[in-house]
């Protein structure tokens, strides 16, 4: 009942000329119930570029002790790049045709884990249902939690914004420094 008051309000401030709040930002993964799947009803979870290289991997996981803010979970990715052949790897999240045109940034939170180590950069793909690719790479990673924002204007390679598929982090061995670590991640969401 809490909830069509809720929704009933937002109608009346809409129609009324003001912004609803509860349109301001569409979450997709916030983790915190620790299980499958995303906020949108998405599959996600680590790959790899060759699963056959034992040389090189990707693993996902909750985590309840690195939460940004100290309660419910954030997701962890293992990452190892250091192989004698080429590797990249990651983390994906299905989108599942979520509509994000009305939307300018896309943001989510970041940590590295200062006892396993981790890169400072990595790349980040946004990819629609007719086959275009954004790309973006993030830098300045730390070992505290901060936010991402990126402007989808700036994430070049992407047009159609109406109906979005997939979500991916990239770790390429040729490009980040420091080739096996642990990367944090926290609510995923796009924001106006």
């Amino acid at each position: 009942m809490k909830m069509f008051g809720l929704l009933v309000g937002c109608f009346l401030l809409v129609a009324g000329g003001s912004a609803c709040a509860l349109e301001d930002v569409f979450s997709i993964a916030d983790f915190d119930s620790g299980v499958k799947p995303n906020n949108v009803n998405g599959d996600f979870g680590a790959w790899d570029r060759d699963p056959m290289d034992f040389s090189q991997t990707a693993i996902e996981s909750f985590n309840t002790v690195e939460t940004k803010d100290g309660k419910g979970f954030c997701l962890r990715v293992d990452y190892d790049v250091d192989s004698p052949n080429a590797a990249y790897n990651g983390f994906w999240m299905k989108l599942n045709g979520a509509d994000v045109s009305k939307y300018e940034t896309f943001t989510f939170w970041v940590k590295g884990d200062v006892k396993r180590g981790f890169t400072p950069l990595f790349k980040i793909e946004l990819k629609n249902n007719i086959g275009e690719v954004g790309k973006y790479y993030v830098t300045g990673v730390t070992d505290k939690w901060q936010k991402i924002e990126i402007s989808l204007a700036k994430i070049a390679g992407i047009s159609d914004l109406t109906n979005m598929d997939e979500f991916v982090v990239v770790f390429e061995d040729w490009r980040i420094p420091v080739k096996e670590g642990t990367v944090y991640f926290d609510d995923v969401q796009f924001e106006k």
